[in-house]
């Protein structure tokens, strides 16, 4: 057998490209995403230029390539093989209906699917819809949810709007997504129940899951150490060590509480992981129990 000029035989050329294939992740260019994925990518460690008008970011630490494209195309980039992975929202993947498998729910960009109806609608429940017409600009998710529960109502899709179907006389109901309900009130509308709840969420290409696991698993655990540190800090006091048991059973850390001797007799120091949303009501506790010069500081990434 003969080799390529200037290589043993049977091996590829020096110059040839052994390396594997870069992974992509697709995510939204524009939209109340975009922020909050930047934020997190960069976050995670990942080094990249975001330019205007850009649709690939090489990144200069990882085997990745971050496409920018329009956020209703993200599912259709992860399910054609284009990308390995993508960020988009809970409600456009039940919208689409296409089954993606979801690798990691992100955390942000949270909102409902809710239905509503006119403030003097007699209506006070989702199943009293049945024989109504509703209008919505999630037509697919909104059918499939209904028909999955026996519900039969008209769907009537609007691509935008939606929240004056009612007034216009074009629906009876609608639904829609909602964060805070502020422009249902505002249009004179009344929520009656949640279809889903929905937040940003990393989603992958069946084949690529199967086939670049190690990648994808290296990709998943930095995302996820960040997300884990943002809903964690860290807490260090000052006790007297006839106070630890009293202080410990007060820390729901991810496990017991470090414990270091101090250098006056009977002084300790505890460190301890406690969720985020604990803190502020924790700390008059610590402080009643014996802790003193209490230090709360954020965790950049945490792996469990």
């Amino acid at each position: 057998m003969t080799g390529a000029p200037g290589s043993p035989a049977g091996r590829p050329p020096a110059d040839a490209d052994a390396s594997p294939r870069r992974m992509t992740l697709a995510v939204p260019n524009k939209g109340r995403l975009v922020e909050p994925t930047l934020a997190l990518l960069h976050d995670a460690g990942l080094v990249f230029e975001e330019r205007d008008r850009s649709l690939v970011s090489r990144v200069e630490n990882v085997a990745l390539d971050i496409l920018f494209v329009r956020t209703n195309d993200v599912i259709e980039f992860v399910g054609d093989g284009v990308a390995d992975l993508g960020i988009t929202g809970g409600d456009l993947l039940a919208e689409a209906g296409t089954g993606l498998p979801v690798v990691r729910s992100l955390g942000y960009g949270r909102c409902r699917l809710a239905a509503a109806v006119p403030v003097d609608a007699p209506q006070r429940e989702i199943a009293d819809l049945a024989g109504l017409r509703v209008a919505t600009a999630h037509a697919g998710a909104t059918a499939r949810w209904f028909e999955a529960r026996g519900i039969p109502v008209t769907v009537i899709p609007l691509s935008g709007a939606v929240e004056v179907a009612p007034r216009l006389g074009l629906a009876d109901a609608i639904v829609d997504l909602v964060s805070t309900g502020v422009t249902l009130g505002t249009n004179g509308l009344r929520p009656i129940g949640d279809l889903l709840e929905s937040e940003a969420v990393l989603v992958g290409n069946p084949a690529s899951l199967a086939e670049r696991v190690e990648a994808i698993a290296r990709l998943d655990t930095m995302l996820g150490a960040v997300l884990a540190g943002r809903r964690r800090k860290y807490v260090m006091m000052n006790a007297p060590s006839d106070r630890l048991s009293a202080l410990e059973a007060l820390l729901p850390g991810l496990e017991s509480p470090s414990v270091i001797p101090l250098a006056h007799p009977g002084m300790i120091a505890i460190h301890a992981v406690v969720g985020s949303d604990d803190v502020w009501a924790l700390l008059p506790r610590l402080k009643a129990a014996g802790a003193s010069g209490i230090l709360v500081l954020p965790i950049e990434k945490l792996i469990a």
